[in-house]
């Protein structure tokens, strides 16, 4: 007998959108996300409050640009959930999706107050990885609510693994970097586990190989770009 379906709860008076706010939806999502900036769940930045350290230029420019790597990974973030989302065939897996991407939100807006502490900007692809996400997040949703919950789990558990390898990169003395870096991943890690309870499927091999192998091509992309 299958596991029923359940995901981190959409409110209780949610209701499904109608196919033409389902598509405004996703065009105000793509362009707050890559033009401006979301408005996120309203938790505070875990580096706020954190005194900034006196970097030298090659560490500031170390934590640049991996904290550009890792804001190009939470618009990308941004543009998955959405693509599955707009493509669930559950409704309370759409809103769920939805509902993950509010909470991912935060991370793109505290790797982009990180950026701008930094002197430093966001990739000038920006749109064309959100684009490329959106249609590999679309395909997913396509695919059935357990293979799409599968693709949520696989994600967050590679994207927790780079951000525990970025936190061996970020210098020792940008406390403030690494902070944001920590909670991001210990919220990738619990997105993940809640996909897994919810019943995701495991993905064929190819797919998780085919998914590092984009996410290196853009991380190494979006170090300099």
């Amino acid at each position: 007998m299958e596991r029923e379906i359940k995901w981190s709860a959409p409110a209780p008076n949610a209701r499904a959108l109608s196919p033409l706010d389902d598509i405004l939806a996703s065009f105000q999502t793509a362009l707050s996300t890559v033009f401006s900036l979301p408005a996120g769940s309203g938790r505070a930045d875990p580096a706020e409050h954190l005194p900034e350290q006196q970097l030298s230029e090659m560490e500031r420019i170390q934590s640049t640009r991996l904290m550009r790597v890792n804001h190009v990974g939470e618009v990308c973030a941004q543009a998955l959930y959405e693509g599955q989302a707009f493509t669930a065939k559950n409704n309370a897996v759409k809103l769920a999706m939805r509902n993950a991407a509010t909470e991912e939100q935060d991370h793109l807006l505290w790797c982009n107050s990180r950026l701008q502490d930094l002197g430093g900007r966001a990739s000038l692809l920006n749109p064309l990885w959100y684009a490329g996400s959106f249609v590999m997040g679309a395909a997913a949703g396509l695919s059935g609510d357990r293979r799409n919950l599968g693709f949520v789990k696989e994600t967050e558990e590679q994207v927790e693994a780079h951000l525990k390898r970025h936190l061996d990169l970020i210098p020792e003395k940008d406390l403030k970097s690494r902070v944001v870096v920590e909670q991001m991943r210990k919220d990738e890690q619990a997105h993940a586990e809640t996909a897994a309870n919810a019943g995701a499927e495991e993905l064929p091999h190819p797919i998780p190989w085919a998914m590092r192998v984009v996410a290196k091509v853009m991380t190494r992309t979006a170090h300099w770009i």
